[in-house]
């Protein structure tokens, strides 16, 4: 009994999950909470900040470095303790004795310092910083290109539930005649007008219609589902678009590659980022002018500052040799530029490859959708002639079966058709948006 109610329990759950109402949604509501939630959207935010992050640190080679700092220390080292007295200022005439400056007493110094370094001429720090900032472009232009590729992929996926229902209305009208001609089969039979192999005919195909109209509403869950993870919405519930599939009335865009599409320009900021890396690596070879000084506060107690005293200066630094680091990194940066040029020609090549193969494709497209349009309907007036036949006896079950598949292949056809071409221009678009 036990047993019985569990049954009965996860069936109750599995018919319930099937009866869940579905949620209206339109392609404009769904554009919009993809690109408020979406995960890929907001990885590639983050993204940007990094790269903007980055950017900010070069500010380090035009502003200055300020640090504060308290030290104290207890000696009787006889160099440093003469030193504190003189920080201290308390150094007199007594203290010049040989024996006191040789065993001095234990002395405590607590200074307090501010230590200014403020960059004049760093060459490869200013390529340095141009190379990030060329970084943090090429990054934020691919955020903005990976939002278009995700609103080409709800137009995608907004549409495959479109055609999900359209398969679903489909073949629930086809069930209904199927279900019909078994009506008038069973008839006719009981009549002595049919064999009974003809019935089963008939009993075959509406069998065969009700496993695919299970299998076109599981297609219609998967479609709400990933649009559900587009939208990064946790509920999984059952969506329904507000309008239906049709075709789209716009007209082939004619345009070719342009560079300034934002994959392209990303791709030219990232080499852009390169040149200026390896310019900087170049400029390390020259000397780096840098000011810098010091405020000093020395007391014998605490946080106190009865002496003070300043120092500043300018340091003009060459490190002629590296052990040739210098000269390997140099050559790596310059192989990394050469390469990104290599990269960008390429993609450059692909992608005006893949918008020839996307326009040959939507002309295709668009001749298949007019060939589809045409056979749908010289199989719909093929089926109503042939059931008009069948319903006066002067047609054979199996041709009434077969113009029906038809039928319902063509309709099945037609609207996969529509998607592709949508898509297809879509794509297009996709491929040409500067």
């Amino acid at each position: 009994m036990k047993h019985i109610l569990l049954i009965l329990t996860f069936l109750a759950g599995a018919f319930g999950a099937e009866a869940q109402e579905p949620v209206l949604v339109s392609k404009d509501e769904v554009l919009a909470k993809v690109n408020e939630n979406n995960n890929t959207l907001k990885i590639a935010q983050q993204e940007v900040l990094a790269a903007k992050g980055d950017y900010n640190q070069t500010n380090a080679v035009l502003l200055p470095n300020i640090s504060v700092s308290h030290t104290g220390i207890a000696t009787t080292n006889p160099l440093m303790a003469f030193g504190s007295k003189l920080n201290q200022e308390i150094l007199t005439a007594a203290d010049f004795n040989p024996d006191l400056l040789n065993d001095p007493r234990q002395i405590e110094d607590y200074a307090t310092r501010v230590e200014v370094q403020q960059p004049l001429l760093n060459f490869d720090g200013i390529f340095q910083r141009k190379a990030a900032k060329a970084k943090w472009t090429a990054t934020e232009l691919q955020s903005e290109r990976m939002q278009d590729y995700l609103a080409l992929e709800v137009e995608k996926a907004y549409m495959q539930l479109q055609l999900a229902y359209k398969t679903v209305e489909v073949l629930e009208k086809a069930l209904e005649t199927a279900q019909e001609n078994k009506r008038i089969a069973d008839n006719s039979f009981a009549q002595g007008y049919l064999q009974k192999s003809d019935v089963l005919a008939v009993q075959v195909r509406v069998t065969e219609i009700e496993n695919q109209l299970q299998y076109a509403k599981s297609n219609v869950l998967n479609a709400s589902n990933y649009l559900s993870v587009l939208m990064n919405d946790d509920t999984n519930g059952v969506l329904q678009p507000t309008d239906s599939l049709v075709v789209f009335q716009e007209t082939i865009p004619e345009v070719d590659l342009s560079e300034n599409r934002k994959d392209i320009r990303a791709m030219n900021a990232a080499t852009e980022a390169y040149r200026q890396m390896h310019k900087a690596d170049q400029m390390a070879f020259l000397p780096r002018l840098n000011a810098f000084g010091t405020y000093e506060l020395h007391d014998d107690e605490v946080f106190q500052g009865d002496a003070n005293g300043y120092l500043f200066g300018a340091e003009l630094k060459w490190n002629l040799f590296e052990g040739s680091k210098r000269f390997g990194k140099s050559q790596k940066s310059k192989a990394e530029y050469n390469k990104s040029k290599l990269e960008l020609a390429q993609y450059m090549s692909e992608s005006e490859l893949e918008l020839n193969k996307a326009k040959r494709g939507l002309q295709d497209a668009k001749n298949k959708l007019k060939l589809t349009q045409l056979a749908l309907e010289q199989s719909e007036e093929s089926l109503r002639i042939r059931t008009n036949r069948f319903e006066q006896g002067l047609e054979k079950t199996t041709d009434l079966l077969m113009a029906e598949t038809q039928f319902s292949q063509k309709q099945l056809e037609y609207f996969a058709t529509i998607f592709q071409y949508n898509y297809a221009l879509a794509y297009v678009q996709f491929l040409t948006k500067e």
